[in-house]
């Protein structure tokens, strides 16, 4: 197939993410649902071990570490700042993009 320049680079283009997004992959030999299977089959051809779990784990020092799981995923969130009743916080998030513009030619 032949395609003219400015045809090539419109079709290209619809493959790239705009600026300030994040490619997410919800696929592959590490999606979610068999991530740990793989990585077990993957080390037993590649004969090579599992990390080591002796490393120190702040999920088992730390007591609140339970109260600390994402309500939607249960994965770990990390404390950024904690302040008290009144007081406000010194962490500003990023500011947002003014508009976001997606190409939906």
């Amino acid at each position: 197939m032949t395609l003219d320049a400015d045809e090539f680079i419109r079709r290209f283009l619809l493959h790239t993410l705009p600026d300030n997004f994040h490619r997410i992959r919800h696929y592959g030999f590490l999606a979610s649902a068999t991530k740990a299977a793989n990585l077990a089959m993957a080390r037993e051809r590649l004969d090579a071990s599992a990390p080591d779990d002796t490393t120190s784990n702040t999920e088992t020092s730390d007591p609140d570490a339970a109260s600390r799981r994402c309500p939607c995923c249960g994965g770990r969130m990390h404390v950024i700042e904690t302040f008290a009743r009144g007081e406000a916080p010194h962490h500003r998030p990023s500011p947002r993009p003014d508009a976001i513009r997606i190409d939906t030619s």
